[in-house]
């Protein structure tokens, strides 16, 4: 088969940007998700594909899509998904991880961030996954006022919270993990919104803030000038550093490493190198919400005493962030400037903070009904129908064709083709085909039904083989896929191939 890469995490933040940009950079990408209590790992994942074709206007590959949870030993996998892993995957990108900041009793961050870690690397030693990108995070350094060099990792830091300490532990394991061929680690800031959009799924970081200045800010009726008077007074300068990066920017940027191998088994900082401060943020607010009145007052004057029930809202409500109103270290990026130094990090400006609110505010701030994910018949179910018991054909050797369905219900599959009947069907492409046909899940169905009149240069425009077998290769798609015959330059619609004995070469679920 092909070389995939396998990624964790798709569903989060960072994980669904990865898919897409890796899917459309051309990437063979197999992904591992969990089902959720209302839906399968496919459609979850296909929700997320469903989104990104809303917002490109065009249909999109798929990936293959594997259940399995980081938490479970092997993580989780059948044994049909972990022998296709096996045969399949040489690169694994471990992006999943929990962004719980203080230990619970659900064991979390621990469970996904250093058992989950573990578990990923039990399963590279197992099948031979020798290349391993592994999502850190800048904040291993922990509290840190010197600049935070990209070789440094655990020098007795102390840290902000359990999940700085959880990734620094996932990281050790991961250097220690000496079967490993190849380890490239990114490690980034504090993740935002779309810079073009303002998109996001979690309202965590930067986007607390925002909430909580909408939420108060909003609630405060303006003045007889129009403006809202916001009396609150923060303990510090309000230059602070921020370092604040959007979330399609560091898919970018690590996509591109990807696909540079050159830059693999390097650490990456992933940071701005203009840092976002408090008084910018807080600033872009004001033209935003047409506001004023918050005090930078300086760490010296540290108060318990509010100025206003405002400010004793707002403190109350920053509580589980206070640890990083204290500092925020300086990065070194000379890896990260040598290699994708042409993708500088977007500055985050009052226009781009605008898009930010604009979008939590039109998302109720994770709360709006996300859009429902359109039904669409399983194109991998249809093959498996028109799968026969075919015995190969003296003379004739089975065509093995690399098949890619575009949009809803896509996919990638290999067929097994042999005297004009599809033999086998099996998840992914291969390198050693002998074709390959790539055609939008809509057209697919319409040529499906379409019988007088087919159009063969359709089928013929979508395939791609060498011109001594082009013949051939046409003759045998279009009669295995379509029920169609060709034969030089004709088109006979015989009856509908009735399945028989129906056998898949590699099950899937």
């Amino acid at each position: 088969m092909s070389d995939y890469m396998l990624l964790t995490g798709c569903t989060g933040l960072l994980g669904r940007y990865l898919l897409r940009d890796l899917l459309l950079d051309g990437c063979h990408v197999a992904v591992m998700a969990r089902p959720s209590r209302k839906e399968t790992a496919s459609a979850r994942v296909e929700g997320i594909m469903q989104m990104w074709e809303r917002e490109c206007g065009t249909p999109l590959p798929r990936p293959v899509c594997l259940e399995g949870d980081v938490c479970q030993p092997g993580l989780g996998l059948s044994s049909q998904d972990r022998a296709w892993v096996a045969a399949s995957c040489n690169l694994m990108l471990h992006s999943a991880a929990s962004l719980t900041f203080h230990a619970d009793g659900s064991g979390e961050p621990y469970n996904t961030n250093v058992g989950g870690t573990r578990n990923v690397l039990d399963l590279c030693a197992d099948l031979d996954i020798g290349d391993l990108h592994y999502v850190s995070t800048a904040y291993v350094c922990g509290l840190r006022e010197e600049r935070a060099m990209e070789g440094d990792l655990d020098f007795g830091q102390q840290f902000r919270n359990e999940y700085e300490k959880t990734k620094l532990q996932a990281e050790q394991l991961v250097r220690a993990a000496d079967f490993l061929n190849q380890l490239t680690v990114y490690r980034p800031a504090v993740i935002a919104g779309d810079s073009r959009t303002g998109y996001t799924n979690t309202y965590h970081g930067l986007y607390m803030y925002l909430k909580l200045m909408s939420v108060l800010v909003r609630n405060t009726p303006p003045g007889p000038d129009g403006v809202r008077d916001t009396p609150v007074r923060l303990e510090m300068t309000g230059d602070e550093p921020r370092n604040i990066i959007p979330v399609d920017w560091v898919s970018a940027v690590m996509c591109h490493l990807l696909g540079t191998p050159e830059a693999h088994g390097k650490t990456f900082h992933l940071a701005p190198e203009i840092p976002l401060t408090p008084r910018e943020i807080i600033e872009a607010g004001y033209t935003y919400f047409k506001s004023r009145g918050v005090e930078f007052a300086g760490p010296a004057t540290a108060t318990d005493t509010p100025i206003s029930d405002m400010d004793q809202n707002a403190h109350e409500n920053m509580g589980m962030y206070k640890e990083y109103e204290v500092s925020d270290p300086e990065f070194d990026l000379t890896n990260l400037q040598e290699y994708a130094g042409h993708l500088p990090c977007p500055i985050i400006d009052d226009a781009m903070m605008h898009r930010f609110w604009k979008y939590g505010e039109d998302d109720r701030w994770g709360k709006r009904r996300p859009q429902q994910t359109t039904p669409c018949s399983s194109i991998e179910r249809h093959c498996s129908e028109l799968l026969v018991d075919s015995q190969p054909n003296s003379g004739c050797q089975a065509l093995r064709i690399n098949f890619r369905a575009l949009g809803p219900s896509g996919g990638d599959w290999l067929l097994h083709v042999n005297d004009g009947r599809l033999a086998g069907v099996e998840r992914g492409v291969s390198s050693q085909s002998d074709a390959s046909f790539q055609i939008d899940s809509e057209r697919f169905w319409c040529l499906t039904t379409q019988r007088a009149g087919f159009p063969v240069a359709d089928v013929d425009k979508a395939l791609d083989t060498s011109p001594s077998r082009r013949q051939h290769t046409l003759s045998e798609l279009c009669s295995a896929l379509f029920g169609v015959t060709v034969c030089q330059e004709r088109v006979t619609a015989p009856a509908a191939q009735q399945p028989a004995n129906v056998t898949l070469l590699t099950q899937t679920d």
